[in-house]
């Protein structure tokens, strides 16, 4: 049984020397962002990158692919990869795998993982009561914060629009802190018609975060939990489109004080968030 054990752990474990073996193609070019975005959805996986982001995207039933590291962490996330004895652990020379990925692996190890299957948005509105809607966030790193100050702040679920950056993006998980495994989310196959539609159907008030003329003080606005509601944010500088700002049942306003008209997304998103949950009385 050991020497079953030292076969398995030897076949598990492969030293990585040639950067041109096709099981590492799904590490290759790491920092070319437009690459990356278009070929991790085609091959149906995202990058999960440091210890506690793949633990938590493992506890929440992703499956990986493989793990890719220098042999100075092996020990450190052998928990984590024990836990898939049939799933390979590619091991090379920090140099080697700088040069493959494209930048030094300082958070010790990444994994290839398996993209789940997202929910139809029926299914992902049935039982919640907040939702944030993503409209063309294009910046991975607001995509992230977002997706954490939703998870701290109760969100129930998120939807993202057609065009906006991909929430399994390095960048994204990894700030995020691993919370995008944790908020149901879906993407919107188009945006704002039938999405705003879905929303209606399902109960929901649709309420746009906006500068616009009449927009209501979110201080006084009725986020109680009498009312299901849809908080719509969109990317910086031109804002929300204008077919959503038509189609939004209210639009609502941040107040500034000190000569300043606006926040950047991600925070104004965490304004807003604990707004409603205040509203709701939650602890």
């Amino acid at each position: 049984m050991e020497n079953e054990a030292a076969a398995g752990q030897l076949r598990r474990l492969r030293d990585t020397a040639d950067l041109e073996d096709p099981a590492l193609d799904d590490y290759l070019r790491m920092t070319d962002v437009r690459l990356r975005s278009r070929v991790e959805v085609e091959r149906g996986l995202f990058m999960a990158e440091s210890y506690e982001v793949i633990s938590r995207a493992m506890d929440a039933g992703m499956a990986p692919r493989s793990f890719l590291m220098s042999e100075k962490w092996l020990a450190k996330f052998a928990p984590l990869y024990e836990r898939f004895p049939e799933v390979p652990v590619y091991v090379g020379a920090e140099s080697l795998l700088e040069t493959l990925t494209g930048f030094h692996l300082h958070r010790g190890a990444l994994a290839a993982m398996q993209r789940p299957q997202l929910p139809e948005v029926p299914d992902l509105l049935r039982e919640a009561r907040t939702v944030a809607v993503l409209e063309d966030i294009v910046d991975h790193t607001n995509v992230g914060a977002m997706f954490r100050s939703a998870a701290a702040l109760g969100v129930d679920a998120v939807l993202v629009t057609p065009h906006c950056a991909d929430p399994l993006y390095r960048r994204s998980i990894r700030v995020s802190m691993g919370t995008v495994f944790q908020v149901p989310w879906t993407r919107l196959e188009t945006w704002p018609a039938e999405g705003v539609d879905l929303l209606h159907e399902a109960g929901f008030d649709v309420l746009a975060l906006a500068l616009s003329e009449g927009a209501a003080a979110l201080d006084v606005v009725d986020l109680g939990p009498e009312r299901k509601v849809a908080l719509v944010l969109g990317a910086e500088g031109h804002g929300l489109k204008p077919a959503t700002l038509r189609a939004a049942d209210e639009h609502v306003v941040i107040p500034m004080a000190g000569g300043v008209d606006s926040l950047n997304v991600a925070a104004a998103s965490a304004v807003v968030f604990w707004q409603r949950r205040a509203a709701l009385g939650s602890d």
